[in-house]
């Protein structure tokens, strides 16, 4: 074999290699392919994992990932419905799910990112402005509703100290945001997996209008718990006072009744004691008689009686002392 011949097969083997190197092409677990012929699609996505063979030089393979991508949105300023303005910042989750329309409409991810931006920007915008600021910031760790206080269903019906009712809370605002968003973006052969705020922020602007309602409001708060506080106080007070009068005035009813008893008690001894004789009810006459001058008559007592009083007839009848006869 000559050199000529040795040249020509090695031409031949390097020009097999490059058309094997061509006509074949391996598919990984994480994408998809679409082969494309002067920039156009041909035949269905190769969506499985492997080795495959296509035409070569005038096919390219165009690989587009399968996994779930991450799209994280820059912080945006926008208002609220009660005019208030706030820096949002949004991420979200998504996968191509068609990969043949995500290649015609966008045909790479830094297309499908950018058509991200405008649209899920442009529904979070839409919902915060069709919510009050407390609908957007507040959520309990279940992600519901969180309130405060008693509040009633019409924010005219509140009393002083109730903060607005929370009808929705964030939950509800991310899913409406993701429900507008899901179905603008699954003509590009995209699925919106999750949405979620990642940070809500006052607007520099606007924060010392924020704190300044949030003091009044927490003054507010503080104004009714102390209103209920002197209103309950007071109540103590007059049910204390109830008691006190009712207590005294049981105890002076006690307290009658007891001496009332006594007294009937006392008179039924003195009747069973000085009523067994004629000479017994004379002599109870005269110790109660006698007892009653030691009450109406004092030092200076000066006493008009008539002959026939019953205080007089003991006194009258008191014989002087005789005059002893050895006085000098």
């Amino acid at each position: 074999m000559n050199t000529f011949n040795k040249v020509a097969i090695v031409i031949l083997l390097l020009v097999a290699i490059v058309v094997a190197k061509e006509s074949l092409y391996t598919v990984g677990e994480v994408e998809q392919v679409i082969i494309t012929q002067f920039g156009k699609p041909v035949g269905e996505p190769v969506v499985d994992a492997g080795l495959n063979v296509k035409m070569p030089f005038i096919q390219e393979v165009n690989a587009i990932d399968k996994r779930v991508l991450e799209w994280d949105g820059e912080p945006s300023d926008m208002p609220t419905k009660d005019k208030l303005y706030i820096s949002v910042d949004l991420f979200a989750r998504w996968r191509i799910t068609d990969p043949l329309q995500y290649f015609l409409r966008l045909r790479d991810e830094r297309s499908a990112q950018s058509r991200l931006d405008d649209i899920l920007g442009s529904e979070t915008r839409n919902a915060v402005a069709k919510h009050e600021l407390i609908e957007i910031i507040r959520t309990s760790q279940n992600r519901e509703p969180l309130r405060e206080g008693m509040l009633s269903g019409v924010e005219g019906d509140l009393k002083v100290g109730d903060l607005v009712p929370i009808h929705k809370g964030r939950k509800l605002v991310e899913k409406e945001i993701f429900v507008a968003a899901a179905e603008k973006v699954q003509v590009f052969g995209i699925e919106l997996l999750d949405i979620r705020f990642k940070r809500i922020n006052y607007n520099e602007s606007v924060r010392p209008k924020i704190y300044e309602r949030m003091i009044s409001e927490r003054r507010q708060i503080a104004e009714r718990f102390l209103s209920e506080g002197n209103g309950e106080a007071a109540r103590i007070r007059g049910d204390r006072v109830r008691d006190l009068n009712k207590i005294q005035s049981e105890a002076y009813r006690q307290v009658e009744e007891i001496r009332g008893m006594a007294d009937a008690k006392a008179t039924e001894i003195y009747a069973q004691a000085y009523n067994q004789s004629p000479e017994s009810v004379s002599l109870y006459e005269f110790t109660r008689t006698m007892q009653s001058y030691s009450t109406i008559i004092s030092k200076n007592t000066t006493l008009v009686l008539s002959t026939d009083s019953d205080l007089f007839k003991f006194l009258n009848r008191i014989e002087p002392l005789p005059i002893s006869s050895n006085k000098r």
